[in-house]
């Protein structure tokens, strides 16, 4: 599922959850539904490497990967995990759930 909000000034943001409803990959803000639609197809053609998955570790030694375009310009990012190989089936899950998902323009 995908989850679209309008934040304040007209911003927006999209989510997408597991089949259980956890967050699987929350997008920054865009200024308009349109640049939204298009982040998210780019996300979809991550099959294509249209898209670079980076992988890092905060301060707490949590894992989080961050989706960036091929311009290097940040998509969105994960849920923090507890192990590298939580995070890389966090990757193939968001790979597999994209896949499956349609977003349409309003």
């Amino acid at each position: 599922m995908i989850r679209i909000t309008k934040q304040d000034s007209n911003y927006f943001s999209f989510s997408l959850l597991s089949e259980q409803g956890t967050i699987l990959f929350e997008s920054v803000t865009f200024p308009e539904r349109n640049v939204l639609y298009e982040a998210f197809h780019t996300l979809k053609a991550s099959e294509e490497k249209r898209v670079r998955f980076e992988r890092k570790t905060d301060h707490q030694g949590n894992f989080v990967f961050i989706v960036k375009d091929a311009s290097g310009n940040p998509l969105g990012k994960s849920q923090l995990y507890n192990s590298e190989a939580g995070m890389e089936n966090g990757i193939k899950n968001l790979k597999n759930r994209i896949r499956h998902i349609e977003i349409t323009k309003n």
